[in-house]
């Protein structure tokens, strides 16, 4: 069995599918910002950006079990090229709305709607994985997938800022956005995806494996994904743990008022804020792809998901309370880096221990409770800062991830006791 850093690179399907995820990331974290910025600059409000989170999250939590099903009954890559054009189209929207300077509440229409195509394609793109490269090289795959989400969530915040500060165009910004959305359409028509097997152990990709058995839509098969992690003690501490420390923890949605109010930067400032965690979130993936397989923390992944996890929230602590800008930008780096080995270790586990037929409908749950915390975490963010400020809010959440943590520990002590993802 072929091992190595790079070893999931080697397989020309997985290149176009990471090629077109890199695009799409991009595009996309570009949006965030201009979103956020332009929202924030039109309203003054903090609670405007909580419900531009709570707009993209009710859409996740109420149709991902449906998108798991559907991806678990129809071809995932189609599905994956019908939600990239809905992507475009709602990007397109949103370059007319802010291009006419129409009302801010067409901003929020037009982020639901993004919402609804993402409620699809996280399982799809989630479940689509496992056809693309050999089972022992899932978390390698996994590694990779985080390092080019990374690298996005780096440039991809920058290039917005700076777009927004050079031409004062945010319509610029979500044009370019619809431009990558059907990018990454047209990597995906390059890729040959094979049923996936569940006892791939070998290079070859499994062409003879038959597809998952079409499962009629019912209220069983849509709370089947449900069902399996309530079963799997493992999955549903690993997810809870990310769930409330995402949803807690999370200080991203209130950047814009930490940009020009505390720490009195620009657009461009706020863009290498929304850039730092994934500086240090790639620099750690890096390091987990080339570290040697007997000292990698995944090696050891139980006690590593509950150290980085605090260290997550004593970092947001940090940056909570810091006045200053590279204060900021350091305590925002290392929530990356933490972040990045709970993501890796968690999205492993996630595809090494759900069958493919089922795949598609865990991915979702996984999605509910980890995607959508961000936008329910940038509400919750948001009405919290109305109330009592941005720096207890923000302060308040990391405290919250180290009670999680314990209680964890304490629920689920099969957690610290997890060694080799292998």
């Amino acid at each position: 069995m072929a091992y190595g850093p790079y070893a999931a690179l080697g397989f020309r399907n997985y290149r176009f599918f990471a090629l077109g995820f890199l695009l799409s990331a991009l595009g996309e974290q570009m949006l965030d910002v201009a979103v956020g910025w332009e929202i924030y600059q039109r309203t003054n409000s903090a609670s405007a950006l909580g419900f531009a989170g709570l707009a993209e999250a009710l859409p996740v939590m109420l149709l991902s079990l449906l998108g798991g099903h559907v991806s678990d009954r129809y071809d995932r890559k189609r599905i994956l090229l019908v939600v990239q054009v809905l992507l475009a189209a709602s990007s397109v929207g949103l370059a007319v709305v802010s291009k006419l300077h129409a009302p801010v509440v067409w901003i929020f229409v037009l982020i639901a709607t993004a919402g609804v195509a993402r409620a699809f394609k996280s399982p799809a793109r989630s479940a689509l994985l496992p056809q693309l490269v050999p089972r022992h090289l899932m978390s390698n795959a996994v590694t990779w997938n985080s390092s080019t989400f990374q690298v996005a969530s780096m440039v991809g915040p920058m290039i917005g800022g700076f777009v927004i500060a050079a031409f004062g165009k945010y319509s610029l910004v979500y044009a370019l956005n619809a431009g990558l959305a059907l990018s990454f359409l047209a990597c995906l028509v390059f890729v040959r995806a094979a049923p996936a097997a569940p006892d791939l152990t070998s290079e070859k990709s499994p062409n003879s494996a038959q597809p998952p058995v079409r499962e009629p839509l019912s209220w069983h098969s849509l709370w089947a994904g449900v069902e399996f992690i309530r079963k799997t003690p493992l999955l549903l501490a690993v997810i809870t743990l990310d769930l409330f420390a995402v949803l807690l923890g999370g200080a991203t949605a209130l950047l814009p008022i930490f940009a020009r109010d505390i720490l009195h930067t620009d657009a461009t400032g706020l863009g290498w804020l929304r850039a730092a965690p994934a500086f240090g979130a790639f620099l750690m993936a890096l390091a987990l792809a080339h570290l040697p397989r007997r000292s990698s923390p995944l090696n050891h992944a139980g006690p590593a998901l509950l150290w980085v996890v605090a260290g997550f929230g004593a970092a947001t602590i940090g940056f909570g309370l810091s006045t200053s800008f590279p204060l900021s930008m350091a305590m925002l780096f290392l929530t990356g880096v933490f972040d990045n080995v709970s993501v890796v270790i968690r999205l492993t586990l996630l595809q090494i221990l759900t069958p493919d037929k089922m795949r598609g409908r865990v991915a979702a749950v996984n999605y509910v409770f980890i995607g959508a915390s961000n936008e329910l975490g940038a509400f919750e963010s948001g009405i919290t800062a109305a109330a009592f400020g941005p720096v207890a809010s923000v302060v308040g959440g990391g405290i919250g991830t180290l009670l999680v943590v314990l209680i964890v520990m304490r629920l689920w002590p099969q957690v610290a006791r997890l060694r080799s993802l292998d």
